[in-house]
């Protein structure tokens, strides 16, 4: 059974930097899509960001381009997202997650789901990011 463990939120003002990490076990990072979402208060949980070892394909969400970049470290079996220039809209609780044979072809506006539209399987237990204004 596959277990993803988020580090790395915390405080930081506006326009400051954190770089979030995503420790895999139990995966074979070359067979999957690795993608990060957040939810803020009272709001959806949306998608941030993916990448895809299994097919090659990255997603960014709009408004984060530019200023995320989401990478990772096979021998480490980590997936970190470098978030830059942060705004305080970009508070929330951020998770990662996982699912096998994907592609972020099917990630768009809020959503990183299979093929067949489904959740992806596997998800971390989150890190909380606050961006003070």
């Amino acid at each position: 059974q596959g277990q993803l463990v988020e580090s790395g939120g915390g405080l930081v003002q506006h326009g400051g930097s954190l770089r979030l990490s995503c420790a895999a076990s139990g995966f074979n990072l070359d067979y999957y899509a690795i993608a990060w979402f957040r939810q803020a208060p009272g709001k959806f949980r949306e998608a941030v960001s993916c990448i895809s070892r299994a097919d090659g394909t990255t997603y960014d969400k709009d408004s984060v381009k530019g200023r995320f970049t989401i990478s990772t470290d096979n021998a480490k079996s980590t997936v970190y997202l470098q978030m830059n220039s942060l705004k305080p809209e970009d508070t929330g609780v951020y998770y990662c997650a996982a699912d096998k044979d994907t592609s972020c072809r099917y990630c768009s506006g809020y959503v990183c789901a299979d093929a067949w539209g489904d959740e992806y399987d596997h998800w971390g237990q989150g890190t909380q990011v606050t961006v003070s204004s």
